[in-house]
């Protein structure tokens, strides 16, 4: 082996006396190294803009964690202040699998029969929190809550009756504005729930429904007026009953803001449910035959009457001549008959 020389290990000695110190805070953050890009290596991610220009000894808490946000409300939702009753549990309905119930009111064979038909509205009257105005007719009422169209149909027809109606009222289905995709949707399935309480009776008259504070005023109008297009189309009366429920007076309706108040909300809709029956009944009734004949005297009273004199005849009836005939010849043998006012016969 060669031998090391003296010179070189002094060199050494005097080359580690000029060199600087290590830095240790370097030499424990090494700087880190680029490395290239590889097929199976997922590519770098990349810092948001908002992280990417700030300083990098700095990061902001708000900005790296994502923020929750709580559900989002509709734009016009709004809390009534009335009070309504605590529900009572029914039984489930066996073709919808919803909550209804139907109830018969006085029922009297000698009265009118009167049926009304729609969805949680009626559940106060069903439960009898609010009395209907007038007892001068038989009332069945028909509650189904959460129903749309298409589920109060069903459910019409599934409903026994103890005899025919002689007028139906039918509040419109509110539900739809839910449960419906489009407004053409909603008018198919109110048109059949039409057809099918018009074949149960022919007199029927529809009730708007309520205003809900926590949908948009545009929304329950374009309802509306699909309900009413689909009614005037079957000759069904449609009466509004928006100008009845003044969104300003927030205690017509209860906290959830979709239904309304026992009261003044409900008592508000029974006058309307009452007055709708009342009148449609008083539209279609027939005129009877006592009153018909009342109009007019019997015979036996009335005056003879005197027939004015006529002034007679100044010129002569013309003169029919027949061919192969004789102006002198008679025709009297030609006809024999009977002369109306009270001639003889010639």
């Amino acid at each position: 082996m060669p031998r090391r020389g003296r010179r070189s290990e002094a060199a050494k000695i005097r080359w580690r006396r000029m060199d600087p110190e290590p830095d240790i805070a370097k030499l424990t953050t090494p700087q880190p190294t680029p490395q290239a890009w590889s097929p199976t290596q997922s590519p770098e991610k990349k810092k948001p803009l908002l992280m990417a220009f700030g300083p990098p000894d700095q990061t902001c808490p708000m900005v790296c964690q994502e923020e929750l946000r709580g559900p989002s409300t509709p734009l016009g939702s709004r809390q009534g202040t009335g009070y309504r009753h605590r529900v009572m549990q029914w039984g489930y309905s066996r073709v919808t699998r919803r909550r209804r119930k139907f109830v018969l009111l006085a029922e009297a064979p000698e009265k009118k029969f009167a049926l009304l038909v729609g969805d949680s509205h009626l559940r106060a009257i069903v439960d009898g929190f609010v009395t209907m105005p007038g007892s001068t007719l038989s009332l069945g009422v028909l509650s189904s809550p959460g129903a749309s169209a298409d589920e109060l149909r069903r459910e019409v027809l599934d409903t026994i009756l103890p005899r025919t109606p002689d007028v139906i009222c039918l509040l419109a289905p509110s539900n739809n504005l839910s449960s419906s995709t489009t407004f053409q949707e909603a008018g198919r399935d109110f048109d059949s729930l039409l057809h099918t309480i018009s074949n149960l009776c022919a007199n029927v008259v529809v009730l708007d429904f309520p205003p809900r504070l926590i949908v948009e005023e545009r929304e329950q109008a374009l309802l509306r007026q699909e309900y009413s297009r689909v009614a005037a189309k079957r000759s069904v009366r449609y009466l509004p009953v928006t100008e009845h429920f003044p969104l300003s007076h927030l205690d017509m309706w209860s906290r959830d803001g979709v239904h309304l108040s026992d009261a003044p909300g409900m008592e508000v809709l029974a006058k309307l449910l009452w007055g709708a029956v009342s009148t449609q009944l008083q539209l279609s009734a027939p005129v009877s035959e006592s009153l018909a004949l009342s109009a007019f005297p019997p015979l036996s009273a009335c005056p003879p009457v005197s027939l004015p004199a006529f002034p007679p005849i100044s010129h002569p009836f013309p003169r029919l001549v027949v061919d192969g005939e004789g102006p002198g010849q008679s025709a009297s043998h030609t006809f024999h008959g009977t002369v109306v006012g009270g001639g003889q016969k010639s």
